[in-house]
């Protein structure tokens, strides 16, 4: 009788054990990711010059792309935090979300050496890339691998970078600084890391993504939030028109 009391009491110590890492691991990366957000946009004030935004010095853009990539991808990563916080403690959070972002941090420095101002003709052209990019099977192997255990935060990255790259690489044609495309594009990430692929949502959302690059393509002054450079500008007057 004794043994099966201490037994009893020793259950909900070792069950309430195992659940704070996981509840801390859950408020850090919450609280992180909002503080993210307000970082981000106090950065990203006033610097949205649409599809011409200039990017800034590289330690100016290489901030700037961090709080994004904490902002945008982290709320998508909880599972996988949380997963990493049961395995392996509280401990091991850090190093795991401090690798994930750091495969990110690439990316940007990618971006950082091979953006320049553009068009609205290339950023339809993009646009429509990422659409086609949503549809490949491709696509769909690194969106699986991003719902499955990973052993560190640099291999979650990497499946991660896999699925969501057309969708950065669309916020990257549209304006890198736009708070409005960079809320889009965080929501559609996040639903995509947290819910199951089902053909019947997926496929649409690509198809709209297509449709989208099209119509920057052919009639831009139709969409919202598209800045016109001022090359846009003097070949639409050419012809008459705005656009």
């Amino acid at each position: 009788m004794l043994l099966n009391d201490k037994v009893a009491a020793a259950s909900p110590a070792r069950k309430s054990a195992g659940t704070d890492p996981t509840a801390a691991a859950l408020t850090a990366t919450l609280g992180l990711a909002a503080a993210s957000w307000v970082v981000a946009l106090r950065q990203m004030n006033g610097m949205d010059m649409g599809v011409a935004t200039p990017l800034g010095s590289f330690a100016f853009f290489v901030a700037v792309w961090v709080s994004m990539m904490a902002a945008m991808m982290l709320p998508g990563a909880i599972p996988a935090v949380l997963r990493r916080a049961h395995a392996g403690g509280m401990r091991a959070v850090p190093v795991f979300v401090g690798s994930y972002l750091a495969v990110w941090t690439v990316v940007g420095v990618a971006v950082y050496a091979l953006y320049r101002p553009h068009g609205l003709f290339a950023a339809g052209a993009v646009v429509i890339a990422a659409g086609l990019y949503e549809l490949t099977p491709l696509k769909q192997h690194f969106r699986r691998c991003c719902r499955d255990s990973a052993r560190s935060g640099f291999e979650y990255g990497l499946c991660c970078v896999g699925s969501s790259i057309g969708l950065m690489l669309m916020l990257v044609a549209l304006s890198v600084m736009s708070v409005t495309w960079m809320s889009v594009i965080a929501v559609i990430v996040l639903a995509q890391k947290l819910l199951p692929a089902k053909a019947a949502v997926d496929v649409p959302l690509a198809l709209a993504v297509l449709g989208l690059g099209i119509l920057i393509v052919i009639a831009p002054s139709s969409v919202p939030g598209l800045t016109p450079t001022m090359a846009d500008l003097i070949g639409g007057a050419s012809h008459g028109k705005l656009f």
